[in-house]
């Protein structure tokens, strides 16, 4: 079967959907695709959430993070404490290009003036790399979060990357995501309780203030609102 079709029917598609429990979601994903999927994890709250979840599932799951050279100390902080928390070894995924290459070749800070390019070349290119080797991935996705999510499935099939795409949290409110980490200990991100609800790379994240949008705070004073690697 060619890679840009579908392996599951949208029979089977819609029958996945109807598991409404995230981890009974998870625990059947596993058992159809096992060591063929990964978990993209930005360290993010919904992302330590899902850590946790498939920890409890199956030993060492396959969870990677695309590393843009430019994330907060605090990330990586988030990402050795659940390193030592729960024993997984990380995979790093970087861009083809460091950031002094990418500076000689397009300029200085090419976030500040062409950021779908630099995301492009520091984060969509390398999920890319490393969707193109399995046939289905996790995310911590979640309606609430934008408009651009809003229409997000349980169970869908990624026409850009070509695999099945599983968003167990997708009907979670903010409030169940912190129930959840604050119930069971699971380390997280610092600058959460530092008026950063989305953490992205440092040079285009910064502090929203209450009652502003969640994702406010992302690439400030464009009208850019996703990276590229969700719809």
């Amino acid at each position: 079967m060619q890679k840009d079709t579908p392996d599951f029917s949208k029979d089977m598609i819609m029958e996945l959907r109807r598991l409404e429990d995230p981890q009974k979601l998870l625990k059947e994903a596993y058992q159809l695709f096992a060591e063929e999927m990964v978990l993209a994890c930005s360290f993010g709250a919904e992302d330590v959430v899902l850590v946790d979840m498939a920890s409890k599932i199956i030993d060492s799951p396959k969870i990677f993070y695309l590393d843009t050279d430019l994330h907060f100390q605090e990330t990586y902080d988030t990402r050795d404490r659940l390193k030592k928390t729960y024993g997984i070894e990380f995979i790093q995924v970087k861009p083809d290009l460091t950031l002094e290459q990418q500076a000689e070749k397009y300029g200085d800070k090419l976030w500040e003036k062409e950021p779908n390019q630099c995301c492009a070349m520091r984060k969509v290119e390398p999920l890319q790399r490393i969707l193109s080797q399995n046939k289905a991935w996790i995310t911590g996705i979640r309606r609430e979060q934008s408009i651009t999510r809003a229409n997000a499935q349980r169970v869908e099939w990624d026409d850009k990357f070509k695999l099945l795409k599983f968003n167990p949290l997708v009907e979670w409110t903010n409030e169940q995501v912190w129930t959840y980490i604050k119930t069971h200990q699971v380390p997280y991100n610092p600058l959460h309780d530092q008026h950063y609800p989305s953490i992205g790379c440092s040079v285009c994240t910064k502090q929203v203030k209450p009652g502003q949008d969640p994702r406010s705070g992302r690439w400030a004073g464009f009208t850019k609102t996703e990276c590229g690697l969700h719809k």
